[in-house]
């Protein structure tokens, strides 16, 4: 959506002078069938100063050994237990050094060049943070992929939707969305970010254990002055759900539980209290809708995570920074996109209404 792009994000960005240090980082659990199958891509990567790092969350296979064995450049942090996506980012990259850290999933193809036009995105905007490159599917290959797509954005409820996809309806990618923009948060399927800004804003939160995590991340950055961007000249593909499968209700507590504690740290204080109380409701609907689908244990899930929520509250609140809070909206479609998607049937990025972002 160009219209709301600050003119200061160009479509193209000037060939880099030096080549930042930048440090490829993949947290594994149990995951030797992924690093087998796509670890030699992202090994082949162009770029004349990077390092690769597997990080690993106490697997019990042999995938450890695997990287050893076949890969022996490739640095391997071991983590003692399974920390979680967010907590095991979190300790694999204190031992890190590096201008740039890219965190990429295991199950992530790419393509060779997929490093520099990032980077020079990102070493071209000083203020920008974190960006991600254009999340393509790794089955239907010129279709958009869940997890990111062409940038992420959210609505005024805290859902979470991408440029090329709504919901469960993923775009074909017709270069409609081949610019360069500003967005509100970047796919941790692929998420370059800048070490210092990484320091900054304190990680990701551990204790979202995983989903949810880099959007509240990059909602933490936006709130300080950082501007989050996309990257459609760089290309990934990813296959999703190789560790939780969308229908797993391990997922679904998941995402709504930390769907809740991220809009409690981050909006204004009277905006959160309204929020919260219309998520509520939002969320029993969903609950009666999986009752009704026969997805018991879905139901339930969203259950718990509310029971979660108010378990956790003071200790979230705690979490609250008192930014000016004309940073950190930019990307937010002021709105329901559910209610757009399914009463207004616009099942495409490009349908929903541009005044409604600011």
């Amino acid at each position: 959506m160009v219209a709301m792009v600050p003119s200061a994000v160009e479509k193209e960005t000037q060939t880099m002078k030096h080549y930042p240090k930048v440090a490829v980082v993949i947290l594994n659990w149990n995951g030797r069938f992924f690093l087998e199958k796509f670890l030699p891509s992202v090994y082949n990567s162009n770029y004349p100063n990077v390092e690769f790092v597997v990080g690993d969350n106490a697997s019990s296979d042999d995938s450890v050994d695997f990287v050893a064995a076949h890969f022996p450049a490739i640095r391997i942090i071991r983590n003692s237990s399974n920390l979680g996506f967010a907590g095991g980012y979190n300790e694999v990259l204190k031992s890190v050094d590096a201008d740039y850290f890219v965190l990429l999933n295991s199950d992530v193809e790419v393509t060779p060049d997929w490093i520099t036009p990032v980077i020079e995105l990102l070493e071209g905007h000083p203020d920008m943070a974190a960006a991600q490159p254009k999340i393509r599917s790794y089955y239907q290959r010129d279709h958009f992929e869940h997890a990111g797509a062409g940038g992420g954005f959210i609505d005024y409820y805290g859902f979470p939707f991408c440029r090329g996809r709504m919901l469960h309806v993923v775009e074909k990618d017709d270069g409609q969305y081949d610019d360069a923009c500003e967005v509100f948060w970047a796919s941790g399927a692929a998420l370059f970010i800048k070490r210092q800004c990484w320091e900054l804003s304190g990680g990701f939160d551990a204790d979202f254990f995983a989903h949810m995590e880099e959007v509240d991340l990059c909602w933490r950055l936006k709130l300080a002055g950082y501007r989050i961007g996309y990257c459609p000249h760089a290309v990934v593909y990813h296959v999703g759900g190789g560790t939780l499968a969308a229908s797993n209700p391990r997922k679904t507590y998941l995402n709504f539980r930390n769907s809740l504690f991220m809009m409690q740290k981050n909006l204004p204080f009277l905006q959160a209290v309204w929020v919260l109380f219309a998520r509520m409701w939002i969320d029993f609907i969903a609950l009666i809708h999986f009752l009704i689908a026969g997805k018991s244990k879905d139901a339930w899930a969203i259950s718990r995570s509310h029971q979660r929520f108010f378990l956790d509250f003071f200790k979230t609140a705690k979490k609250r920074k008192q930014y000016r809070q004309k940073f950190g909206t930019k990307g937010i479609y002021r709105g329901s996109f559910i209610w757009a998607f399914y009463i207004h049937k616009k099942t495409r990025f490009s349908q929903l209404n541009r005044r409604k972002f600011l």
